[in-house]
C-alpha cells in the first residue's frame, strides 16, 4: 500500500517509493529506498523535498513508534562558508567506506564509459528536440558523488583520460567529476553537491546547437568560426529553460562559465563576485579538463603543468577558489611526471594522506643513466624516505609513450 506524507514524518524504517516533486531536489541516485540508519534520515531532512511516497508493505508507517531523537534543522547555506579555505570545512553527508586508488578506478572507468553514452545522447535528444532522459542523469552525477566518496582521487585522475574523438562528450563527463569534487572540499550540502555536478554535466549542452563542422573541426577554429562557438552558452541557456527541472543554478553555470573574474569573458563580461559561486567552480573545472585533454588539434598539457599555467592567468580564475581546486587534485597531480632528488623521473599514482608535496610516486627511469630502470613505488610520506620532489617535467621534453600506464590499473 502506497501512502503520500509530509518529509517532517519520515522515519527509520520507511520505505520510500518516490520523492515528489523534481529528482534535482532530492540528494539520491536512486528514487526508491528503505531508511535504514540516522544519516539517510538526515538526508531526506536536508533536502528541499516536500512530501514522499512510502510503501507499507515494505516499511513502517507514521504510526510507528519513532526510533530516532528529534532531528535539528539544517543550517543555512552561506557563500562566505567556502570561500575561506581553512580551517577545513566540514563534508558532505555521503561517506561510503574507503577503498582503494586501484579499485575505485575500475568502477571510475564504468562511470565514464556511462556517461560519455548518456551524454551523446543527450545530445542526439536536444538536436531531434526531443525529451531528454533527465533521470538518467541524475543517477549518473549520484554514481559520481559516491565515487568521490569512496576516495577521492580516482574519479577526478580517470577524468583527464580521453581520446581526443571522445571530448566532446567525456568533457561533459569530466566537469562534472571535478565540479562534484570541488563542492565536496567546499563543504556544501549534499543537494548542493548534486547540484554542481549536474551543472558541470549541462554546461556545454549549448554546443548541440552549434554546426558540427565547427564543433568536430581538426584544427584551429578561424575568428568567424570562434564567434560562432561563443553563442554556446547563450543556446545552452535557451534550451534549459524549456527544462522544468532544470535548476537557476545549473542555468547559470550554463550561460556564465567562460565569464573570467576581470572582466574578460562572455557571454555578459561579468565582473569578480556577480559571478556565481558554482560559474566560478565551473570555468576553473572546464578549463582543467579543456587543456589537460588530447583534442583534434591540439595534445593535452599534463596535469602539474596545466595547474601552473592556470596558476599565471591572472584575472581569469577566482583566486581562492583556484587554490582550494589545486589542494582537491594536489600540486602534483595524479599522472604528473616529476624529477626526484636522485635524478631519477616518476609518475604521481597517488596522493598523499598528509602534505601536498608528499604523494606516492612510481620511478621508472635514471636521468644519470639515460635509461629505464626496475619500476620502484616510492611512498615520499614515509617517514624513512629521504627521497623527494624537486620539480615538475614536462612529458612532450622526454621520448616517453603512455605514462598513464604506471597508474591506470591495467
Amino acid at each position: 500500500m502506497l501512502k503520500k506524507i509530509p518529509t517532517g514524518q519520515v522515519r527509520i524504517g520507511m520505505y520510500v517509493e518516490r520523492f515528489c516533486g523534481s529528482w534535482m531536489q532530492h540528494p539520491f541516485w536512486s528514487r526508491k529506498l528503505l531508511v535504514e540508519d540516522m544519516q539517510t534520515l538526515l538526508r531526506i531532512q536536508e533536502s528541499s523535498v516536500e512530501e514522499l511516497i512510502i510503501d507499507l508493505s515494505k516499511g513502517v508507517d507514521v504510526s510507528a513508534p519513532p526510533s530516532d531523537p528529534e532531528v535539528p534543522p539544517a543550517p543555512a547555506f552561506s557563500e562566505a562558508d567556502v570561500q575561506n579555505p581553512e580551517p577545513a570545512l566540514k563534508p558532505p553527508a555521503v561517506a561510503l567506506q574507503r577503498c582503494s586508488m586501484a579499485d575505485e578506478v575500475l568502477r571510475a572507468q564504468q562511470i565514464f564509459r556511462r556517461g560519455k553514452q548518456a551524454v551523446k545522447d543527450m545530445f542526439a535528444d536536444v538536436r531531434l528536440g526531443q525529451v531528454v532522459n533527465a533521470e538518467r542523469l541524475g543517477e549518473l552525477v549520484g554514481e559520481m558523488n559516491e565515487s568521490l566518496s569512496r576516495n577521492p582521487h580516482a574519479l577526478i585522475s580517470v577524468a583527464r583520460i580521453k581520446h581526443k574523438d571522445e571530448y566532446t562528450y567525456l568533457h561533459s563527463v569530466a566537469v562534472a567529476a571535478l565540479m562534484v569534487g570541488m563542492a565536496r572540499a567546499s563543504g556544501l550540502s549534499e543537494p548542493q553537491v548534486l547540484e554542481a555536478g549536474m551543472a558541470g554535466l549541462l554546461h556545454d549542452l549549448g554546443k548541440a546547437a552549434m554546426p558540427e563542422a565547427i564543433l568536430n573541426k581538426p584544427g584551429k577554429l578561424t575568428t568567424a568560426e570562434f564567434a560562432v562557438m561563443q553563442q554556446h552558452p547563450v543556446e545552452g541557456h535557451r534550451i534549459l529553460l524549456e527544462w522544468e527541472s532544470a535548476s537557476p543554478a545549473v542555468l547559470d553555470v550554463c550561460l556564465h562559465h567562460h565569464e573570467k573574474v576581470d572582466g574578460s569573458g562572455y557571454p555578459q563580461q561579468l565582473v569578480g563576485e556577480h559571478i556565481s559561486l558554482l560559474a566560478r567552480m565551473g570555468a576553473i573545472c572546464d578549463v582543467y579538463d579543456a587543456v589537460t585533454s588530447n583534442r583534434p588539434y591540439k595534445a593535452g598539457w599534463g596535469p602539474a603543468e596545466s595547474l601552473s599555467r592556470m596558476a599565471s592567468w591572472h584575472g581569469h580564475f577566482d583566486s581562492e577558489l583556484f587554490q582550494r581546486f589545486v589542494r582537491m587534485l594536489g600540486i602534483y597531480p595524479v599522472g604528473s611526471l616529476v624529477r626526484l632528488a636522485s635524478d631519477r623521473l616518476g609518475v604521481v599514482v597517488e596522493q598523499g594522506e598528509g602534505s601536498l608535496l608528499t604523494p606516492r610516486v612510481r620511478v621508472f627511469y635514471s636521468i644519470r643513466l639515460g635509461r629505464a630502470v626496475p619500476v620502484q613505488l616510492v611512498d615520499l610520506a614515509d617517514a624513512q624516505e629521504v627521497e623527494r620532489i624537486t620539480g615538475r617535467e614536462n612529458p612532450d621534453d622526454w621520448p616517453f609513450n603512455n605514462l598513464d600506464a604506471l597508474w591506470l590499473p591495467t
